[in-house]
């Protein structure tokens, strides 16, 4: 049973990439996994999407780059699982912060709505793990937290201190503290 693949020739492999670009949709909207990151040294949130076969990142964030896109050929666009079709502007090579690392790749420029997708290729090549029951992404030793869009899973919440302290005008000091809504926050 298990050998079944053993030897095929899976031939969605030896595509051109842009043959087929893929998306599972133009944004993650409130069921997407998000992760913090940086393209261009700016912070955006990226959506993790295996279900799309390459990463993009949004027309305005490109362009904000110094430099012109990789040629792509006019009649290539992007197609959700939905059927919608989406404009490709070209491809960059360009390095996307996730983490601590930064992994230089080659990127598709699309009229999307999240700032950036992290697709199939960019997790594969960089050997990215999912691990959803701990909502966090893996490469290497680095754990990096994902995050839904939805403000259930809000990354901010308020904080009570365990006990009456009193900070000095313009000082600093860590007090212990727990959250106020216990199990909502990461």
């Amino acid at each position: 049973m298990y050998g079944r693949l053993a030897g095929r020739r899976l031939s969605f492999l030896y595509k051109v990439p842009e043959e087929g670009l893929k998306v599972s949709a133009l944004c993650g909207g409130r069921n997407g996994l998000y992760l913090e990151g940086s393209m261009y040294s700016i912070p955006c949130l990226m959506l993790v999407d295996t279900g799309a076969n390459v990463t993009l990142v949004r027309t305005d964030l490109a362009q904000k780059r110094k430099g012109d896109f990789i040629y792509t050929a006019p009649n290539i666009s992007l197609k959700t699982a939905t059927g919608e079709n989406a404009k490709i502007h070209g491809k960059l090579d360009e390095a996307v912060q996730c983490g601590c690392r930064k992994f230089q790749h080659r990127i598709y420029v699309a009229d999307i709505t999240d700032p950036c997708i992290l697709g199939l290729d960019f997790l594969q090549k960089f050997n990215f793990t999912e691990d959803l029951e701990k909502n966090e992404i893996r490469t290497g030793e680095e754990e990096i937290p994902l995050f839904s869009a939805c403000a259930d899973h809000s990354k901010l919440c308020s904080v009570l201190a365990k006990e009456k302290t009193i900070i000095s005008a313009r000082s600093e000091c860590l007090i212990q503290g727990v959250p106020e809504v216990s199990g909502k926050f990461r």
